[in-house]
């Protein structure tokens, strides 16, 4: 663990609480038997179902753009194993994670909760609808990439609040941050290029 917050220290995340966090959650604990020995290198790994595991460096990145207060209510599209999500409840008051994939969304579940994240509520489901019973949200995050950022989210999203997302074709995306003024404007912004899977509705 300490490789891993040391390294994307060293790769530009400053904030205190992300790099905490980086050494807090177990990483080793959201990854496939198969890929425990990879689990702190700075790459994403496979874990079924056409998901992966974001990178070490992304997962900080993407948390540090957030702006996280402890008081603050979180939208996570794109559970997949949990550990962002974990990442996200180390640094926020309680997090709301949809996963398309079911059988992702119970595992996920199922390792959350073995390590005492109960402020993550998972649910299987479709993202683009997000999740309108507990909006707003603070913040929204996807790890995964739609061509265009869903119109629901962004309806989501409180004012004040921000976004980020991986958006674009699997050729071409962009990781973005979508901020809301206190009078509901939107402004975009784009931060780097990545490569994210494609999000998919859960009729696909």
């Amino acid at each position: 663990m300490m490789l891993t917050a040391e390294h994307i220290e060293q790769r530009g995340i400053r904030n205190s609480e992300v790099l905490r966090a980086m050494h807090s959650v177990p990483r080793h604990e959201f990854v496939p038997p198969n890929s425990i020995e990879s689990a702190y290198e700075d790459r994403p790994l496979d874990i079924g179902y056409g998901a992966t595991i974001s990178q070490p460096y992304i997962v900080a990145a993407m948390s540090q753009l957030l702006e996280l207060s402890k008081h603050h209510r979180v939208l996570e599209i794109g559970t997949g194993s949990g550990y962002q999500s974990a990442i996200l409840a180390e640094l926020a008051a309680v997090v709301y994670s949809i996963e398309v994939v079911r059988q992702l969304a119970e595992s996920a579940a199922r390792t959350l909760k073995r390590h005492g994240y109960d402020n993550v509520h998972v649910r299987w489901g479709d993202g683009y609808l997000g999740w309108p019973e507990e909006a707003p949200f603070d913040r929204i995050m996807l790890t995964a990439a739609p061509t265009e950022v869903p119109p629901a989210l962004i309806g989501q999203l409180a004012n004040g609040g921000r976004l980020v997302a991986p958006v674009g074709s699997p050729s071409n995306q962009q990781l973005i941050e979508v901020l809301k003024s206190r009078e509901g404007r939107v402004h975009r912004r784009i931060i780097f290029p990545v490569s994210f899977v494609p999000m998919v509705p859960s009729h696909s």
